[in-house]
């Protein structure tokens, strides 16, 4: 029997879970991860942390599988849950909304109940991982933690589902939940699904003597992005306070794909000169005029939120947390990952 701090981690593999479990095991913590696929988990992403000492275990268990996962809280009973599976790609969200309110929230309630049902709430304390998505539309405005919540699409929709279920059941209950909205946060272990990743691989392709252009969607849309390891550190401590709270983590300002493109190939020593307009826009090397980029109106979403930027005052004042990693450094981290992977 181990008198260790125990952490269950769900959604283990993505980019969020592998600096999370880093963070937990270097803080002495016996981390269980489950995931639909352990197998995809990279054991390198952990560095120094040690993964071979009976700290850490995979468990493949589906967050959907009710009565797997009930086995297994049942059997860690942990100190803490966090709860980062999901769905979380918009325009899959779009093609897929059943499925993705079926893991975002769905999922979300069972887990939370879960804890309840198996007297747990009195030990267990649990994160839940939401999103600035929920706000939808808020044309650049400051958002807080009271700010209306108007979600856009299937995937706001579920993490807003699964924000009313969490505070109604910390009310009910007692239960020590905490929902952390977190802003868009990327880093180099981000999915190439997503924009920001696929954009520090194409320039660090196009360093390498990729010819194909690079093709994006809306350019000028702002997006408050702050690196994943960040955003556990807030995480964690949001679960050591004495009272559950709700928190927004962001780094408050933000940034258009546009920028993130041009720094992206600065970094791997290529400077971006715009030509055109709209759909006719693209991007060129300023010094040999190969086309690096262009629009691809396929990219455009529906609903397509022009701007977000978070105000985390709250946990600066309540946890002390702040981010430690500005834009330009987080596209610099993320190219020259790509570029070394590529060498």
């Amino acid at each position: 029997m181990t008198d260790k701090r125990s952490a269950l981690v769900t959604g283990v593999t993505g980019q969020d879970g592998a600096y999370l479990v880093e963070l937990l095991l270097g803080k002495g913590y016996a981390v269980h991860g489950i995931a639909r696929d352990v197998a995809a988990f990279d054991h390198g992403r952990l560095g120094n942390a040690r993964s071979d000492a009976g700290e850490f275990r995979l468990y493949n268990c589906d967050i959907t599988d009710e009565a797997g996962l009930r086995e297994l809280v049942a059997a860690i009973r942990p100190d803490e849950v966090y709860n980062l599976a999901a769905q979380s790609h918009v325009p899959t969200s779009l093609a897929e909304p059943h499925r993705t309110i079926e893991i975002n929230a769905t999922a979300a309630v069972s887990l939370l109940k879960m804890i309840v049902d198996l007297g747990l709430q009195g030990r267990t304390r649990f994160f839940q991982a939401s999103s600035s998505e929920v706000f939808g539309e808020a044309s650049g405005s400051v958002l807080t933690e009271t700010s209306p919540m108007r979600p856009r699409n299937p995937y706001a929709e579920s993490k807003y589902q699964a924000y009313l279920a969490s505070t109604r059941l910390r009310t009910e209950t007692g239960l020590f939940v905490t929902n952390g909205f977190l802003f868009n946060h990327e880093s180099p272990f981000r999915s190439p699904a997503f924009v920001t990743r696929k954009i520090s691989l194409a320039a660090a392709s196009h360093a390498r003597g990729e010819r194909a252009p690079l093709r994006l969607g809306n350019l000028d849309v702002r997006r408050d992005w702050g690196h994943a390891r960040d955003y556990v550190a807030g995480m964690w401590l949001s679960l050591q306070r004495r009272e559950p709270g709700d928190y927004i983590f962001s780094t408050g300002e933000n940034h258009s794909v546009r920028e993130f493109v041009e720094l992206a190939f600065a970094t791997a020593g290529r400077k971006i000169r715009w030509q055109g307009e709209g759909l006719h826009e693209a991007g060129y090397d300023a010094d040999t005029a190969e086309r690096l980029v262009e629009i691809d109106p396929s990219f455009f979403r529906p609903n397509e939120i022009s701007a977000t930027l978070g105000d985390a005052s709250k946990a600066r004042h309540e946890l002390q947390w702040r981010p430690r990693t500005d834009f330009a450094e987080l596209v610099r981290e993320m190219v020259v990952s790509d570029l070394d992977r590529t060498r």
